[in-house]
C-alpha cells in the first residue's frame, strides 16, 4: 500500500483544522489492529480509524461502523483510563516520517492538568500505537517489542520511548545537485530518501513522459521540480488522491483545478479504500475458511465411497462361493474324507459341465467346507445389499457438496456466504446432543428469512425472472415460489441455480423461453461454455423427494433447449 511519508503529511494537514481543540469521548478496539477514538470538535463527531496491520496501516477519518467485543481488551481499557475527556491540541508529524504525534492534554485524578503523546507508527509490519507520558515515558502500547526478540528498541511500558532508526535523507533538506547525484529514478529514490513510495514515483514518471531506464539530467531536473512542487502544496487545495493500478492502491498528484469538494476528501477516500479492501479480505477468508470445511467432509465422503467401491469389488465374484458350496454337495459322495485334500476338481452343471477346481480347507471335511462358501455366500450377499445403499446415499452426499462448493464460488456477498454458513451448519456439520425439551424454540418468520435473502431478479417481457442463489433459495423458488403454470428452468446434468418464471396465466412465447434458458446459463457452472442444455417444465411437474438434502429435485415431462449463456442488466 501507498500510506508513504507523503500521504501521512496530507492526512495530517486535513486533521488539524477539524480535531484541535476536539475532546476524545469514546475509544473503541475492533481487533488487535485497530483503534477508533471517537472524537467530538468544533460541535461534530468524528471517528478517527488507526489502524496498524501489517498490509493496511492506515489512520483516517471513518464514517464505517465496526462490531466491537464485548469485553474491552486490555490496551482500550488503559486509553480509556489515560485519554476519556483529553483535548487534543496538536497534531503533526515530522518531514515525510510515517510517524504521527497527536499532543493531548487533560486532568487527572488530582485534577491537575497533564499532558500526553498518543504515537502512531506506520510501518509496515512493524506499525504501533504508544501512549507517553509528559516525561516521553511509555505508559503503554498496542504491541510490546523488545531487543531480546530482535527489535531494534524497547517499547514496554515505564521505558523511554526513542523514535525507530532511520538511515534515509530528507527531501525536503535535499538540493537539484544532491537528487541528481547517484539515481536511478525509481529505485534509488525510495532506498535514498524517506517517506517516498515506489507507487508514488512510478505513477509520477507515468504523467512526467520519464522512462525509468532511459532518462536525462534534464528528465531527473522536471521529476525534481515536481515531487518540490507537490510537498510544498501539502495542505493545500491543490492536491488530489488518486486510485491506480487497477484500483488496489494510490497515490497523491498535483490537482490544477484547484477544486477541493471536501475538506477529507483524502481520509474519505483512505476510509472508502480500506472499507473496500477489508469488505474483500473478510470475503475472501470466509469464503477459504467454509471451503475447507466443505472439503474435508468431501475429502472423508470421498474415502467412504472408496471404501464402499473395494467392499463391492469382494462382492463381485459373489456366484462363486454359492455354486462352490452346491458343487461339494452335490458331489459329495465322490469325495473321501479321510484324504487332507487342498482341491477337488468337479464337473460345472451351471457351465456345459466343464471342470472346475475348488480349494478346500484341509483342516475341516468336505461337508464344512460346503457350509462355509455358503456362509460366505450369504454374508457377501447381505453385505452387497447394504453398501449398495450405502454408495447410493454417499452419492447423493457427494453430489450435495459438489453443490455447496458451486454455491461459494459463484458468492459475491456476505450475506451469500452468510446463508451458505447456516446451510452448511443444519446440514453437514454434526449437530450437537441437546435436550430439545430443556431448549426455547423460537419461532421464526420464513417471509422474514426470505426477504433477508431474496433471489435474484430479473424483469423479462413484462415476467418476472427469479433465480436463486443458493440450495435455500433454489427451495423457495422451486416449492413456495413457484405455482402450477409457472415455468421452471435448469441446466441439464450441469450444476447451476434454480430458476423459475412466474408467467401469472399468461402465455410465454419461444422468444422469452430462450432469454430465460441464457440466464440460467449463465447461472451454472457451464456459464463460459456455449450451446449449453437447459431443461425447463411447469412447476408442477417439479418434485422435491422427502428427506433429500436442500436444492435436490426431480422432475418429468420437460423440454430441452441449447443456448448460450448471456447475462442481461438487472
Amino acid at each position: 500500500m501507498a500510506f508513504d511519508g507523503i500521504i501521512t503529511k496530507q492526512v495530517v494537514f486535513e486533521l488539524n483544522p477539524i480535531l484541535i481543540g476536539g475532546k476524545i469521548n469514546k475509544i473503541f478496539e475492533p481487533n488487535k489492529n485497530e483503534l477508533i477514538l471517537g472524537i467530538y470538535s468544533h460541535g461534530k463527531n468524528y471517528n478517527l480509524e488507526i489502524s496498524i496491520s501489517s498490509n493496511n496501516y492506515s489512520m483516517h477519518i471513518t464514517n464505517n461502523v465496526k462490531p466491537n467485543p464485548i469485553s474491552a481488551p486490555n490496551f482500550c481499557m488503559l486509553l480509556r483510563k489515560h485519554l476519556t475527556g483529553f483535548k487534543i491540541t496538536n497534531i503533526y508529524s515530522n518531514s515525510l516520517e510515517r510517524i504521527i504525534y497527536i499532543d493531548l492534554e487533560g486532568f487527572n485524578e488530582l485534577n491537575d492538568l497533564v499532558h500526553k503523546k498518543l504515537i502512531i507508527e506506520l510501518m509496515g509490519k512493524h506499525s504501533n500505537i504508544i501512549l507517553v507520558n509528559d516525561n516521553n515515558m511509555i505508559i503503554d502500547s498496542m504491541r510490546h517489542l523488545d531487543t531480546f526478540s530482535g527489535s531494534t528498541r524497547d517499547i514496554l511500558p515505564a521505558h523511554e520511548y526513542i523514535t525507530p532508526p532511520n538511515d534515509k535523507e530528507d527531501f525536503y533538506q535535499t538540493n537539484l545537485n544532491d537528487f541528481t547525484k547517484n539515481n536511478s529514478i525509481l529505485q534509488d529514490i525510495c532506498q535514498k530518501y524517506n517517506g517516498i513510495s515506489k507507487a508514488f514515483i512510478s505513477h509520477t514518471l507515468k504523467i512526467l513522459n520519464i522512462n525509468d531506464t532511459n532518462f536525462t539530467n534534464k528528465d531527473t531536473e522536471k521529476l525534481y521540480d515536481y515531487i518540490k512542487d507537490l510537498l510544498n502544496n501539502l495542505g493545500t487545495n491543490n492536491i488530489s488522491i488518486i486510485p491506480i493500478n487497477n484500483n488496489s492502491d494510490y497515490t497523491l498528484e498535483i490537482n490544477t483545478t484547484n477544486n477541493k469538494e471536501n475538506e477529507l476528501n483524502i481520509n474519505l477516500f483512505l476510509d472508502d479504500f480500506y472499507k473496500k479492501k477489508d469488505d474483500q479480505e473478510l470475503l475472501t477468508n470466509y469464503k477459504n475458511n467454509l471451503s475447507k470445511l466443505v472439503l474435508k467432509e468431501l475429502k472423508k465422503i470421498t474415502k467412504k465411497v472408496d471404501n464402499i467401491n473395494s467392499k463391492l469389488k469382494e462382492c463381485e465374484n459373489i456366484d462363486t462361493y454359492r455354486i462352490y458350496g452346491e458343487l461339494i454337495t452335490s458331489n459329495l459322495y465322490k469325495i473321501d474324507d479321510s484324504k487332507n485334500i487342498e482341491s477337488i476338481t468337479l464337473e460345472n452343471y451351471y457351465d456345459n459341465n466343464n471342470l472346475i477346481s475348488i480349494p478346500l480347507d484341509t483342516t475341516i471335511c468336505p461337508s464344512y467346507n460346503a457350509k462355509k462358501y455358503f456362509k460366505k455366500y450369504h454374508k457377501l450377499k447381505n453385505t452387497l445389499e447394504i453398501v449398495n445403499e450405502q454408495k447410493k446415499e454417499a452419492l447423493k452426499e457427494l453430489e450435495y457438496l459438489e453443490s455447496i462448493i458451486y454455491e461459494l464460488e459463484d458468492s459475491e456477498t456476505l450475506i451469500d456466504l452468510e446463508q451458505i454458513d447456516n446451510e452448511i451448519k443444519e446440514n453437514i456439520l454434526p449437530k450437537p446432543q441437546i435436550n430439545d425439551s430443556k431448549v426455547r424454540k423460537i419461532k421464526t418468520n420464513k417471509k422474514d428469512i426470505h426477504n433477508e435473502y431474496e433471489p435474484i431478479k430479473y424483469d423479462i417481457d413484462g415476467f418476472t425472472f427469479f433465480i436463486g442463489k443458493n440450495n435455500k433459495q433454489n427451495d423457495y423458488i422451486t416449492t413456495k415460489l413457484g405455482k402450477n403454470e409457472d415455468i421452471w428452468f435448469h441446466t441439464k446434468d450441469i450444476r447451476g441455480s434454480h430458476c423459475l418464471l412466474k408467467c401469472n396465466g399468461s402465455t410465454v412465447n419461444q422468444n422469452t423461453i430462450i432469454t430465460c434458458a441464457q440466464l440460467a446459463a449463465f447461472y451454472s457452472k457451464a456459464k463460459l461454455s456455449s450451446n449449453v442444455p437447459i431443461d425447463y417444465c411447469f412447476i408442477k411437474n417439479v418434485k422435491k423427494p422427502s428427506n433429500s438434502k436442500p436444492g435436490m429435485v426431480i422432475y418429468t415431462n420437460n423440454k430441452t433447449i441449447n443456448v448460450n449463456p448471456l447475462d442481461i442488466k438487472k
